[in-house]
C-alpha cells in the first residue's frame, strides 16, 4: 500500500542513519526483518489494533516476541526505535520499514535486487552462473530471489530494478503474437 510506504519512509531512513553511524547495517537489517515478521503475525496485528493496549505494552510485547525468536537480542537503539514506532502507532508498517531499509542498505553497498522467475527449479551452478552474468551486465553485486512459475513454459524472466529481461518461452510467444498482429 502506497500510504504505508509513505508512512514508513522516514522511519526507514532514520534506522538507516542509526545503523550506518553505528557500522551495524547487517545487524539492523536482521532485526528489522525479525520485527517485520513479528508485526505481520495475525496475533500481533490483532494486538496492534487493540485500543486497550498502551504503546508501551505493545512495544514490550513486540520486543519480547522478537527476542524469543532469536536469542541475540536487540541493542538499546533498536529497542528505542521499536518504542518510538509504538508511540507513533507505526508498528503496523514494520514490513515496509524493513523493505525500505534494505533498499537503502543495498544502495549504500552497491547491491541490486534481482527477481529471477524460472519455468523450472534452477540448480546451484546454473544460478551462480546466471548471477555472475547479471553482475557483469549491471556492474554491481546482485542479490537474487528465485521463483518458479511453470506458466513461463521454459527459460527465465529477470527483473533488476525497473529493467526486465524476458527470456521465457511465454514472453517470446507473446512477442511473436504482437509482431503477427502488426
Amino acid at each position: 500500500m502506497a500510504e504505508n510506504v509513505t508512512l514508513a519512509r522516514p522511519y526507514a531512513e532514520a534506522a538507516f542513519q542509526l545503523a550506518r553511524s553505528g557500522n551495524a547495517l547487517a545487524a539492523w537489517s536482521d532485526v528489522l526483518s525479525r520485527l517485520s515478521a513479528v508485526a505481520a503475525r495475525p496475533e500481533m496485528e490483532e494486538c496492534i489494533g487493540n485500543p486497550r493496549l498502551s504503546p508501551a505494552q505493545l512495544a514490550q510485547l513486540c520486543l519480547d516476541v522478537a527476542a524469543a525468536d532469536n536469542k541475540s537480542g536487540l541493542s538499546a537503539d533498536q529497542q528505542s526505535f521499536v518504542r518510538v514506532l509504538a508511540e507513533n502507532d507505526r508498528l503496523i508498517v514494520l514490513p515496509e520499514i524493513s523493505e525500505l531499509f534494505n533498499e537503502l542498505k543495498h544502495g549504500h553497498e552497491g547491491v541490486k535486487d534481482a527477481e529471477i522467475t524460472s519455468a523450472f527449479v534452477l540448480d546451484e551452478a546454473t544460478l551462480k552462473t546466471l548471477v555472475g552474468d547479471l553482475e557483469r551486465k549491471f556492474g554491481c553485486k546482485i542479490q537474487a530471489t528465485v521463483k518458479v512459475d511453470a506458466e513461463l513454459i521454459g527459460g527465465v524472466r529477470i527483473a533488476v530494478g525497473d529493467e526486465v529481461i524476458d527470456a521465457s518461452v511465454r514472453g517470446k510467444l507473446a512477442a511473436m503474437a504482437t509482431a503477427l498482429k502488426n
